[in-house]
């Protein structure tokens, strides 16, 4: 497998198979082509003989910059509890602390149970963000401090 940071024509790959990842919901809204243009040294995809494995899209706050923020993480079902979103996690991890970040954010819905476990096994920390996406849209903040002492085990 072959892990790189994403370029613009890759927002094809992605779209093309996103809506069938999330087993038929709509989604391709919510990742439009922006962000394979202008994030794309925090973004990356995983490719296993040219085929879309997985791929992160996130990004650094110009609002705060000593935080950055995962927007999107997909994986092939069939390549689920591979291990890929871990190594994805950890190479953005590595990247932003890089680039002088200590926080990472991100969010989900209250119905994705599925995130929130895997949230909370890689050490975010869990609020409910009542109303966050507009009057009845609450969704889950998770929120993890990367500096090096706290990503000590993270792979075990």
């Amino acid at each position: 497998m072959n892990t790189r940071n994403i370029v613009e024509d890759d927002y094809y790959k992605v779209i093309e198979v996103l809506d069938d990842w999330w087993g038929g919901r709509q989604m391709t809204h919510l990742l439009p082509r922006l962000f394979f243009e202008h994030f794309q040294p925090t973004s990356f995809i995983v490719e296993n003989d040219g085929m879309l494995s997985a791929f992160l899209i996130g990004f650094v706050s110009q609002t705060h910059p000593n935080e950055a923020y995962i927007h999107f993480v997909g994986v092939n079902p069939q390549l689920r509890q591979s291990g890929l979103a871990r190594q994805l996690y950890q190479k953005f991890f590595d990247v932003v602390r890089d680039m002088g970040c200590n926080i990472v954010r991100c969010i989900t819905s209250p119905v994705n149970e599925g995130s929130v476990s895997f949230h909370t096994r890689m050490g975010f920390t869990v609020a409910v963000g009542v109303d966050y996406a507009g009057r009845g849209q609450d969704r889950i903040l998770f929120q993890k401090n990367i500096t090096p002492e706290n990503d000590i085990g993270f792979l075990a």
